[in-house]
């Protein structure tokens, strides 16, 4: 009875989920077209650099100044959209000297040119802004400016907005499909404090008595959510690593009352670093260096400076959500928010639907990190640990267009779903050889889901289309359905919600080692002689499934 039974509650759960689909979709409102969707407004034109020049008043939680846009037009336009929330003011946009009108809607601005703005030109406008921008009340898991302050009183403020978008704080072309090629950071604070931005420090500016500014230079393209303000009373240590590509310069920010535990910090980021290199290629970002950042907030993979809050201890603030031990012996925010240097900064989804890239990859970049420390069974189990936070309860994707993220399971679920690809493909030189691959054929590009499906199908040689569908576009897991059958045989197909879903599983006798199997959805007879059903071992280590059995 307990076989059927499992079998009806998984049925129910399909027919729910398809239920689902019939019912109205998610309501998304004119906003959140206007930020997510990729209009002739925004695809006119193509960012080249920014220069964002600004002010920050800490004290009445104020900020003002410039960005200026260099582009190149992409097809004959007059009119063209840029992206800053309504709630901070465009002062006026400039283009040749001149102020040119706009209007806004809801978060969109829409530039009108003088003249027709000709296919292949190079030009710029420069937008003036200002205004208070949105407080984070949990950062980084909301958007805006973090204002905090230290210890001993002094201001520690930092801007985190992934998903939110950066126009929260500043004004830009925000959709994830165009990032600028290269970037200027000018930002004049307090002189009681500093601020630290991405790329490399190019020139300290003072003011006058009150001001100093500092300007960041970006070499390499960022995309916008990356751009960051950090400001506090910083103490500051340098040092060298010797990576693939030759010395690379790493950076530490931590508040003066913290620079004794820079250590911590110098301990880990060398061993991930070089477990991250070997598992994916070159530090995508040399010519920028890499930076940690101690921030209020607990972390953000801010391009070459990672936002850096999780207290210089091992773990997550302390804890392993693994429960294996094995997330214990690392500072989970210098592991998981660097392999986000090569897995959402160098490789960047052009749409927020397919941020699953991002997270999948990076949550399972964490067990790569013990592989190369501890071992591959280490690893394994670190990614079988997680699965007690998954929940199910949506598809990894989002609905394209609209700025909207999939399931929050694209991090534990993501980094399942690896482990299974590499289990499957049973070759960890070519597994490592996609993982680097992947980085040096989208180096610094913008990518979307049949990219990444594409890539492993072919440099894998197995077609992994059916899964990627399964795990990432559907919410449910595949069921093994395994039959002893009176013949002696014993046969097996997948029941899913994705049609036609074919997946190889390792399978053997008790006590025997397991055989990879090619399974689809039609019944099909294992090599596999046994007297009880219960003889059948089926890897439910590393394949992250449901088993239905039948005995005779």
């Amino acid at each position: 009875m307990r076989y059927a039974l499992l079998l009806l509650l998984f049925f129910m759960a399909s027919n729910g989920s398809k239920a689902q689909l019939m019912k109205a979709k998610e309501i998304f409102n004119k906003a959140d077209s206007l930020r997510g969707t990729l209009t002739p407004f925004r695809t006119c034109y193509d960012i080249k650099y920014y220069h964002l020049d600004i002010k920050v008043d800490i004290n009445n939680r104020f900020i003002s100044g410039s960005n200026l846009f260099k582009f190149e037009s992409v097809e004959d336009f007059k009119r063209l959209q840029f992206d800053l929330f309504e709630n901070l003011s465009v002062d006026r946009v400039e283009y040749q000297g001149r102020e040119i009108p706009f209007r806004r809607s809801y978060n969109a601005v829409f530039v009108d040119f003088p003249n027709i703005v000709q296919k292949g030109k190079i030009d710029s406008f420069k937008v003036h802004y200002s205004g208070t921008p949105i407080a984070a009340t949990r950062a980084p898991w909301d958007g805006g400016f973090d204002w905090k302050k230290d210890s001993t009183g002094k201001p520690w403020v930092a801007t985190a907005c992934q998903g939110l978008g950066a126009s929260v704080w500043w004004p830009n072309k925000d959709h994830q499909s165009d990032e600028a090629d290269s970037m200027l950071i000018s930002v004049a604070v307090p002189n009681e404090v500093m601020n630290v931005s991405n790329g490399r420090l190019v020139k300290t500016e003072k003011l006058d008595k009150h001001y100093t500014k500092y300007h960041w230079k970006v070499r390499n393209p960022i995309n916008n959510y990356n751009v960051a303000l950090n400001i506090g009373d910083y103490a500051h240590m340098t040092e060298k690593y010797d990576g693939e590509k030759g010395p690379l310069s790493i950076d530490y920010y931590v508040l003066k009352e913290n620079k004794n535990k820079i250590k911590h910090l110098q301990r880990n980021t060398k061993q991930t670093l070089e477990a991250f290199e070997h598992w994916f290629g070159p530090y995508p970002f040399y010519e920028d260096g890499y930076k940690l950042v101690e921030t209020a907030h607990l972390g953000m993979e801010h391009q070459s400076a990672i936002a850096y809050g999780n207290k210089f201890q091992d773990g997550y603030l302390g804890q392993d959500n693994s429960s294996t031990g094995w997330g214990l012996k690392w500072d989970f925010i210098i592991v998981h928010e660097s392999g986000h240097e090569w897995f959402g900064n160098n490789i960047t989804a052009k749409d927020l639907a397919d941020m699953w890239i991002h997270e999948s990859f990076t949550n399972y970049s964490e067990a790569l990190f013990i592989d190369y420390h501890y071992g591959k069974e280490a690893s394994q189990a670190y990614v079988n640990g997680n699965r007690q936070g998954i929940l199910n309860d949506k598809p990894l994707q989002g609905p394209y267009g609209v700025n909207k993220e999939g399931s929050g399971d694209m991090y534990l679920k993501g980094g399942v779903l690896h482990n299974m690809i590499r289990t499957i493909i049973d070759d960890d030189e070519i597994w490592r050889s996609i993982l680097r691959g992947l980085n040096s054929e989208f180096y610094h590009q913008t990518v979307d889901y049949d990219d990444v499906l594409h890539y492993i199908n072919n440099k894998s040689g197995i077609d992994f289309s059916t899964v990627f569908e399964q795990y990432v576009q559907r919410k449910s897991i595949p069921v093994l359905e395994v039959k002893q059958q009176e013949d002696g045989k014993t046969r097996c197909r997948w029941i899913a919600e994705t049609p036609d879903f074919k997946m190889s599983v390792h399978i053997g006798k008790k006590g025997q080692p397991k055989t990879r199997y090619e399974v689809d959805s039609t019944l099909h007879a294992l090599p596999i002689e046994i007297d009880s059903i219960d003889e059948l071992e089926i890897d439910t280590f590393n394949y992250y499934i449901g088993i239905l059995r039948h005995g005779i």
